[in-house]
């Protein structure tokens, strides 16, 4: 029974953990000052292929699936398709609905939005790394070389390939035509921040919150 309890709890905490990570992408869209580092590579990727965004999110990740299922298949799972089929259209979704809500934003409102979708993408990582059902594909590729290939701690690993997908969004961006002072919007402050800080605060809601969430009776 306490098994049965805890998968259950587990397969709750993924399901949350991905939504809220959906829902923050679409905040981090309204403030346009620079989305998560992931975002940013695929924000330059959607500039430069004409294809629906919840699609060209699918086929990126699949592509990021297959390096997960030939180094440590282990941090595949539900989670993981969630993130995969989901978090495109349900960002869009959210995007959507909040420009009707949020009418041409002063810069203290997308501040606010900044500070909101930094927080709460790095807590929902947390509840579904926590969960071990599964991590998004991109999650995957720090936790493989850190945990698996033991190539470094998780902080720094993420620093790394956080970093490196910024430039890769910037670059596509421009190349695709993208105008540069548009750039802060995919590749700005938010961005910097949250490819500095995202891996230590994700661990600070998995030893606060989630770790001892999980381990309640």
């Amino acid at each position: 029974m306490a098994d049965k309890k805890n998968l259950t709890r587990r397969i709750i905490m993924s399901f949350f953990g991905v939504i809220i990570c959906a829902i923050s992408v679409g905040i981090f869209k309204i403030a346009a000052l620079g989305v998560d580092p992931f975002q940013s590579f695929m924000a330059g990727l959607d500039v430069m292929i004409p294809l629906d965004f919840g699609l060209l999110y699918i086929i990126v990740n699949v592509l990021l699936l297959s390096f997960a299922l030939i180094f440590d298949r282990h941090y595949i799972g539900i989670a993981t398709f969630i993130n995969l089929f989901l978090l495109g259209y349900i960002t869009q979704f959210t995007y959507s609905f909040l420009q009707t809500v949020i009418i041409d934003p002063s810069i203290v409102t997308r501040i606010i939005c900044l500070v909101v979708g930094v927080v709460i993408i790095c807590f929902g990582s947390a509840f579904y790394m926590t969960a071990d059902l599964g991590v998004s594909t991109y999650d995957a590729v720090a936790l493989i070389i850190c945990n698996t290939l033991k190539k470094g701690k998780f902080q720094y690993i993420r620093i790394i390939t956080d970093l490196v997908c910024v430039i890769l969004g910037v670059t596509l961006f421009v190349l695709a035509g993208g105008k540069v002072r548009d750039i802060p919007t995919i590749a700005g402050v938010g961005t910097i921040i949250t490819a500095f800080f995202m891996g230590p605060l994700i661990e600070f809601f998995n030893v606060h919150i989630t770790r001892p969430f999980l381990a309640r009776a």
